[in-house]
């Protein structure tokens, strides 16, 4: 099993079924899930899968999506858990997340 310290990681597009995924040494180790509107990406589902859970690739799907988000110019929508609290817990990734649904999913304004 790999550590996320030497392990090849890569987090791609995959457009046809609307997720991200997680590669860890070129084998899908997770997805997050996705619905996109006229402006925004709602990220509805993360996951992990169980051998690569607890390694720290987690952090590292949720921000390679996001910032591939961010880089296409849509706003987020951190509806998953795994996605809030990691906009929850970093600042600098709130400000794509639009101010009016940030009151309706519990976040700092």
């Amino acid at each position: 099993m790999s550590s996320e310290s030497n392990a090849s990681v890569e987090v791609r597009k995959n457009a046809a079924l609307d997720r991200f995924e997680l590669y860890v040494d070129g084998m899908l180790a997770g997805v997050a899930a996705y619905q996109d509107t006229a402006n925004e990406r709602a990220f509805i589902h993360t996951e992990i899968y169980p051998q690569h859970e607890g390694l720290g690739f987690g952090r590292k799907l949720v921000q390679g999506a996001l910032d591939q988000t961010r880089d296409t110019g849509y706003g987020i929508l951190p509806m998953c858990p795994m996605v809030h609290h990691f906009v929850e817990s970093r600042p600098e990734y709130l400000t794509l997340v639009p101010h009016w649904s940030r009151e309706r999913l519990n976040l700092p304004q």
